[in-house]
This record gives structure tokens, C-alpha cells and sequence, in this order.
């Protein structure tokens, strides 16, 4: 049984016969007719009734439809109330134009066709029957709120987010309506279907095939088929289509339509209206491409961690470990400066300073490096970034960077067209040519030669290693300032840990990554700890964090898109020392955290074991490590 109860639309006119005709016409709809002879009837029945729609008529004697519209209007409590305006003289645009200003969403014009009449004020009543059920939902709410607090600013808010709705539903009244006969193929547009299709309603001759002519040739049929099949079947239209404008400008378009019969009962016409959803389709499109661009990039990033387990060598599934982290933890790096410029590039000073500053210690930096600001173009970015990497490694191995006394000076200039990098070694041991290309050799070698088309010479000399690279600029990026200005030496980092961490110490890993997790609780085991967890749910980490026992606690930031802070509100009461995890930048964190420790995904072990000693403290002497090989190793 329908209980929905009855809209209340006024009809105003001076002369009855044309209030009885409109009373006929608008009885269909089966809603609550009020009637006025005057300007004056019209007021009063607007103060007594909740009105969903007003019909104008434009000539009275007594007030205009103009002015009772401007008067209407300056009321607040109807600034949104429908009104259509009806005239029976030929209305100007400026005529038009007062009466928009006046207050007016349409116009309907004498002789009055009943169907096209009906189909607006339906359009209208629906509009304000939504709204006032929002309002009703609303003022429930605001019931139920003050049942249980005197606090009435929430209740506010959602009557200003209930008004936004409203208008934004009020604003759908810009839609063009339409009207098509089947038997005579008559076509009648208003002056929103004109907007909508770009036409002129003063030079556009508005037929069945003209209309028809408008909607794109992909989409003609099949619109002109669906249009036919409603008129004839009784059943609703809706289709979204595309039409191209006589400017040549295609739109895309939401049409919906009810079917109306003849005497007979028969459906012999459809009454609609058009919505312009070209906004909407762009963005569809706009969200297709960035997911394509986000698989291609993640594609991409996967492919080279593939390359680089496959081809990494190492003699013991320590050192294979700590090769393959450092080679990922250098492309992760270059994807993060990379993300934070939206992919435009990254700067070659930047890159250098984050790859060389864990080899910064003490008051004198053992690595300097200058050179002009140069942006990377983002695939050469990947490729030197893994390239000093190697460099740097190598260094720390076998080269300057293996003794206390050892240096490196990385310069780069551009000159010619070419970007030239020199790494030099000096302070170290005797450089001497390796006897086989390792990995190290082969990429620095692939990255640079083949992928950007340059240059590499190794020189193995009694000072040290000395590497430079030759790049075409144009497979560079840009030089930001033509004069090479020395690059601030990067801030000193922590040193690699000189103690060990205790063992049996509890620390809870919490993250959604199932992988992420075991490679994790692997670390720590491999460390000595005593793992709780892992768990990769928020209320799974707080019931965690609430039964205590726990020294220590690694947190994702990002639990599927719930944020990790309550988990860290619990361990920081505690006074339980705990670390963030994250694929994000370190400025995306919340202000409350500012000092906590940050480790950025993928996670070096060496890093992870540095932290957690300057958040635990150190052991009294070096624990073994067990890896699952069953390899037994000192931390030492």
C-alpha cells in the first residue's frame, strides 16, 4: 500500500477556466491541486502549505508573474521552490532572462501540451518529495541527538549537509526536457534540450530526424532502435549516448523517458529528459588510464626485482640477502623521490646524497660530491641510482669505504650535450681489475651503455677505483642551473651498530602484507627476538597492545586504508618503544609522531637491526644468527 503522502502544488492564475484546465491535466499525477485566483490567494496558501511546485501565470492584473516571483524569492524559506512559469504571449529573452532571474527553472508556453506539462511538474514533485524524505531522515536525527545530549552542532551540520543535497537536487532542474509522438513523429524540445545539444532554438528546426542526425554514428541505431521499442512496448527508456554538436563538440548524455497511450491505451509516445554526463564519462576514462599506468608501473617495478633476484650471486645466503635488499632498498628509494614528483623526474643531488648517506660518520664526510642540479628523467633515475648503488657497495667491500681512511668524490658537469659522472676512490686499498664481470659490473654496464645509450670506463688503479660515466642529455633530463654549485654535504647518519641487540626481547609485528609479515617476523628471529604476532588487522593489534608484555613493536601505518594510530596511542601511554612501517613518504605521517622511527618498504635488515638498537639498547655481547638454511652466523 503507497503511504507516500501528497505534494502540494499551486496553481496561480487570474482566470478559473485556465485553473480548471490545469486542474485537469495535473490530476494524473495524483498529487494535492491548490488553486489561486490573485497574487495575494498565492502568499497566504504559501504560508499555510508546504508547496512542491508553483505554475505561474505571467499576466495578472494585480501582480505579474514577475513580481510575485521576486517576492516569493525573497523569502528564505522558498529561495529553492520550483516555479514554472506559463505564458500565453511570445515571450523575449529578455523576457525569459527576468524570469530566470525572478526565480523561474522553466517555461511553458500556451497552448499548454498536457503531457510535456505533466512530465516537468513530475520531475519537480519527485525532486522535492526526495528532499523532504532527506529532511525527515534529518530531523530524526536531530531527535534521536537530542534525546541523548544537549550538544546540538552535530545535529547543524547535518542539516547544512541536507541544504547542499537539496540544491545540488534543485540544480537538476537545468535538464532538457522532450517529447516524441509515433504516429505523427513530432518532436518538441525545451530550451535546456537546445543547451544540451548546442542548437539554436530560433534556426534549429527540431524533427524526429534532425534530433537523430545529432547523436553520434556509432550509437545512432541503437539509440533510435531503443527509443522506437519504448514508444511501441510500453517499457522505460534509459540509454547513455554520445551526440555531436554542430560545433563538432561530442557530448556524452543520460536520456530517461516514461511512455504515455493514447485513447486506446496504447503507448504511442515517450516523454523525457536529458542529462549532460560528459563530466562524468571523463573521469571514468581519466580513472581507466591511471589504473593502466599503475599496473604498467607496478608490471615494470616487479619485472626488475625479478632481474635482480635472478642475476644476484653471493657465496652464502647471508650476503645473498644482504645484496638483494640493498639493490631493492635502491630502486624502492628512486621510486619514492620519483613518486613524490608525480613521476616527472628526480634530482640527481638528492639521489646521491640518500644512496651515500649511510656511508656518512664522524665530523669529516667520507663521500662529497658536486655537480649542478640536474632532473632526472624517471627511467635514468632507476638506472644510476642502482649503478652508484653498486659503486658504493662495492666500495664498502672491497674498496676506500672498506678502511677508516678511505674517501670517495662523485662530480658531475655537462659539456657538450653529455652528462659526465666521475666516481673516484682514494685512501683505500690497491684497485685491481677483477678477474670475471659480477653483477655489479654487468648492471652498471647494461643501465648505462645499452638502456641510455652512454658510456662507462673503469679504471682500476693503485689509489683506488676510478668510474666514469658519459650520457647524452637528451637521455638525462634537464639541467636546472648551468653553473655547477657544490652540493651541501648530507647531514651525518648513525653509524652501523657497534653493539648487538639483546635476545628474547618480545616485539609485535603488525602489517596487512601477509609477505611483508613473514619476511619480518624472519627478521627477527633471525636477530634473536621473541615475535608476537604477526597480526594484520587494527582490532587484532589492539587486543595485542592491551595484554601487554611486549618490549618493543613494528606498525604498519596503513592497515587497508585504517590508519595504525590507535595501536600507537595504546603502546605510547605503556611507554612501549615502537616503530612505523611504510611504502609512504616519511611527511605523510602524523604530526603526533614526529620523532618515532620510520622504516621505508622494503626494509634492509641492517637497517631494522640499527633502529631497534636505538630504541632497545645494546646486548653485553654478539648473539648468533640461525638462518633457515641452518647456516649459523655472528652479527659481528
Amino acid at each position: 500500500m503507497d503511504v507516500t503522502p501528497k505534494a502540494n502544488i499551486l496553481l496561480v492564475d487570474d482566470q478559473p477556466a485556465k485553473l480548471l484546465s490545469y486542474e485537469v491535466i495535473l490530476s494524473e499525477l495524483g498529487e494535492n491541486l491548490i488553486k489561486a485566483g490573485s497574487a495575494r490567494e498565492a502568499l497566504e496558501h504559501l504560508l499555510r502549505h508546504d508547496i512542491a511546485v508553483i505554475l505561474v501565470d505571467v499576466c495578472m492584473p494585480d501582480l505579474d508573474g514577475f513580481q510575485l516571483a521576486e517576492m516569493i524569492r525573497s523569502h528564505p524559506r522558498f529561495e529553492k521552490t520550483a516555479m514554472i512559469f506559463i505564458s500565453a504571449v511570445m515571450m523575449s529573452d529578455v523576457d525569459r532572462l527576468r524570469g530566470y532571474e525572478a526565480g523561474a527553472v522553466d517555461y511553458v508556453p500556451v497552448p499548454v501540451v498536457p503531457e510535456v506539462l505533466r512530465a516537468k511538474v513530475r520531475v519537480f514533485v519527485e525532486l522535492h518529495r526526495k528532499t523532504r524524505q532527506l529532511e525527515q531522515l534529518n530531523a530524526e536525527l536531530e531527535r534521536r541527538v537530542a534525546e541523548r545530549t544537549a550538544d546540538l552542532e552535530h545535529t547543524a551540520a547535518r542539516l547544512q549537509q541536507s541544504e547542499r543535497r537539496r540544491s545540488l537536487a534543485l540544480a537538476a532542474g537545468g535538464m532538457g526536457s522532450w517529447d516524441w509522438n509515433a504516429d505523427t513523429d513530432e518532436l518538441m524540445w525545451d530550451d535546456a534540450q537546445h543547451r544540451i545539444f548546442g542548437t539554436d532554438p530560433a534556426r534549429f528546426a527540431v524533427t524526429a530526424a534532425s534530433a537523430w542526425a545529432l547523436f553520434h554514428p556509432e550509437d545512432r541505431e541503437a539509440q533510435i532502435r531503443a527509443i522506437r521499442q519504448a514508444a511501441t512496448t510500453g517499457q522505460r527508456y534509459g540509454e547513455e549516448f554520445r551526440i555531436i554538436r554542430p560545433d563538432g563538440a561530442i557530448r556524452w548524455c543520460f536520456a530517461a523517458a516514461a511512455p504515455t497511450g493514447d485513447a486506446d491505451g496504447r503507448p504511442r509516445r515517450l516523454s523525457g529528459v536529458t542529462f549532460d554526463i560528459t563530466e562524468r564519462k571523463d573521469a571514468e576514462a581519466r580513472q581507466m588510464m591511471l589504473a593502466r599506468e599503475v599496473d604498467h608501473r607496478a608490471k615494470n617495478a616487479l619485472a626488475v626485482v625479478q632481474s635482480v633476484l635472478r642475476l644476484t650471486r653471493a657465496p652464502s645466503v647471508p650476503e645473498f640477502v644482504e645484496a638483494v635488499e640493498g639493490r631493492i632498498g635502491a630502486i624502492a628509494w628512486v621510486h619514492t623521490l620519483l613518486s613524490n614528483s608525480r613521476w616527472q623526474g628526480a634530482e640527481l643531488v638528492r639521489l646521491v646524497r640518500e644512496e651515500m648517506a649511510p656511508y656518512q660518520s664522524g665530523d669529516t664526510p667520507r663521500v662529497v660530491f658536486d655537480g649542478p642540479d640536474v632532473m632526472l628523467l624517471p627511467a635514468t633515475a632507476q638506472s644510476l641510482a642502482l649503478s652508484i648503488h653498486e659503486l658504493a657497495t662495492n666500495a664498502a667491500k672491497y674498496g676506500s669505504l672498506s678502511v677508516p681512511t678511505g674517501s670517495v668524490r662523485l662530480t658531475w658537469h655537462s659539456r657538450a650535450d653529455v652528462l659526465t659522472l666521475t666516481w673516484r676512490e682514494t685512501g683505500g686499498p690497491s684497485a685491481t681489475s677483477p678477474r670475471s664481470r659480477g653483477f655489479g659490473i654487468r648492471a652498471i654496464t647494461e643501465s648505462v651503455e645499452r638502456q641510455l645509450s652512454g658510456r662507462v670506463e673503469m679504471n682500476w688503479l693503485p689509489t683506488g677505483l676510478v668510474c666514469t660515466f658519459s650520457i647524452p642529455m637528451n637521455e638525462v633530463g634537464k639541467l636546472v642551473a648551468d653553473d655547477a654549485a657544490p652540493a651541501a654535504p648530507p647531514a651525518p647518519e648513525p653509524a652501523a651498530p657497534a653493539h648487538h641487540l639483546p635476545s628474547g626481547l618480545r616485539v609485535m609485528v603488525v602489517d596487512d602484507e601477509a609477505m611483508v609479515a613473514m619476511m619480518m617476523e624472519q627478521a627477527l628471529l633471525d636477530l634473536g627476538m621473541a615475535v608476537v604476532g604477526p597480526v594484520g588487522t587494527l582490532p587484532q593489534a589492539l587486543v595485542l597492545a592491551k595484554a601487554g608484555g611486549i618490549d618493543c613493536a613494528i606498525l604498519d601505518v596503513n592497515l587497508q586504508g585504517t590508519p595504525i594510530y590507535p595501536v600507537a596511542d595504546l603502546l605510547a601511554d605503556a611507554g612501549v618503544p615502537f616503530i612505523f612501517l611504510t611504502g609512504y613518504d616519511k611527511v605523510t605521517m602524523d604530526d603526533r609522531y614526529h620523532g618515532v622511527p620510520v622504516l621505508q618498504k622494503p626494509v634492509r635488515l641492517s637497517d631494522l637491526e640499527r633502529v631497534l638498537l636505538t630504541l632497545i639498547g645494546p646486548a653485553a655481547s654478539p648473539p648468533m644468527r640461525v638462518f633457515a638454511t641452518g647456516q649459523v652466523a655472528s652479527l659481528a
